[in-house]
């Protein structure tokens, strides 16, 4: 095993060039407050793959052409974030902190500057499936079963959105609206420092979802208790899908992202996900293939 993850390309890109600033160009991304922290892993594509073919195995479309004229589908969805943000109900703040996810939130008071760190968004994943594992009185074969194919989602589901990220380098919505039509606005959650398109936890949260759905089928209701520990209630769920459209929406409530990525990184997490739930074999799942094949004691492969 050591052997064959010390070629998945991870050591050498650590040493890859960081991504360039687009200057003079509104669409490209750039920084955002209050750090302006340089992107984050503008080379994760080049990371070896677990169960997709590669990253680019599941493009989906391009986002709409840059335009703020009024009547382009960019602007109506750049002035949806900028009114829903501010006319938030407590429901949907409620459903954006819970579903923020961010390892790392800067918090500034005069020269000071500390972080508060959170889970991130595919610990919260783990943190579901140990939740259904217990409910559904798992095995301990089961349990593991369930642990590597949702880890497996994950993995891929994060190569696959940061191949369109960086791809695409959608601004992120604070920067146009505090640069052409409001300086004051800021969005409920903290932006996180990378393109916009496709929205991660849209992407992961589906590719999640439909793996669990897999193992634990279409209404598997449960009561997230994930965020607890962060200072945060518990939400209830009538199945993992659910949860993942929740998960998805609620970064439009965030402020951080447009609906078209949202859109967009739901199906494409949903295709991640359903090529993985169709190919991954695990010995848990070889093992059940082979009793079903067992006629008259002779063992049929």
């Amino acid at each position: 095993i050591k052997s064959w993850y010390d070629k998945d390309n991870y050591k050498q890109t650590r040493s890859f060039p960081k991504y360039t600033i687009q200057r003079g160009d509104d669409f490209s991304w750039k920084p955002t407050p209050p750090d302006y922290m340089e992107g984050i892993e503008p080379h994760w594509n080049k990371i070896r793959t677990l169960v997709i073919d590669s990253s680019n195995q599941f493009v989906i479309k391009p986002p709409p052409l840059f335009s703020l004229n009024k009547e382009s589908k960019f602007y109506k969805d750049l002035m949806e974030v900028y009114e829903i943000g501010n006319n938030l109900s407590d429901e949907q703040k409620e459903i954006a902190s819970f579903w923020d996810c961010n390892p790392y939130v800067s918090h500034h008071k005069g020269h000071a500057m500390f972080a508060t760190k959170k889970i991130t968004p595919g610990g919260h994943w783990i943190g579901i499936t140990s939740i259904a594992t217990r409910k559904a009185k798992s095995s301990f074969e089961d349990t593991i079963n369930a642990y590597a194919n949702v880890s497996i989602a994950l993995f891929d589901a994060f190569i696959s959105c940061w191949d369109e990220k960086w791809r695409t380098l959608v601004v992120r919505p604070e920067t146009l609206i505090n640069e052409h039509y409001d300086e004051e606005w800021l969005p409920l959650l903290q932006t996180p420092p990378f393109p916009e398109y496709t929205s991660g936890h849209s992407v992961i949260s589906r590719a999640a979802a439909v793996t669990l759905t897999k193992i634990y089928g279409d209404n598997f209701s449960f009561v997230d208790t994930t965020e607890i520990a962060y200072g945060l209630p518990e939400r209830s769920y009538k199945s993992f899908i659910h949860a993942s459209e929740e998960a998805a929406i609620s970064r439009l409530y965030g402020g951080i992202h447009y609906m078209m990525a949202i859109t967009e990184g739901v199906s494409q997490g949903q295709k991640v996900g359903s090529y993985i739930a169709s190919r991954l074999q695990t010995k848990k799942t070889s093992d059940r293939l082979l009793t079903l094949n067992t006629t008259n004691g002779e063992k049929k492969p």
